[in-house]
């Protein structure tokens, strides 16, 4: 799986540091040539470890252009493409977290742990 970074407002709604990165999300170019730049992610490239930005592309030396592939940890998601499995697994990982904080307690309480 190829993972990115939320960006602030995500983050802090969903309460979840990254995410998978998965086809049809919105994401912004944080480093490199094309930082700033803003697009739907159009293809996940497991094999060469890239995605594809529709905006971002090159032209090529015949004149026809292609799809520049930008690494994961480059960009920043802006907006999730959600769907059932996907909510809950920002559900689990929201939880995981807040465990981890201390925010939300386990189902067992100290007074059924010394019984």
């Amino acid at each position: 799986m190829m993972s990115a970074p939320l960006s602030k407002e995500l983050r802090t709604k969903h309460n979840v540091r990254s995410m998978p990165i998965r086809l049809d999300d919105e994401v912004q170019v944080a480093r490199g040539h094309y930082k700033g730049n803003t697009g739907r992610v159009i293809r996940v490239y497991r094999k060469k470890f890239v995605v594809h930005v529709d905006k971002i592309t090159r032209e090529k030396a015949n004149g026809s252009t292609v799809h520049v592939g930008v690494h994961p940890s480059k960009v920043v998601i802006t907006k999730l493409k959600m769907d059932k499995d996907r909510r809950d697994l920002v559900d689990r990982k929201a939880t995981g977290r807040a465990r981890v904080l201390g925010i939300l307690k386990g189902k067992h309480s100290e007074e059924t742990i010394e019984e």
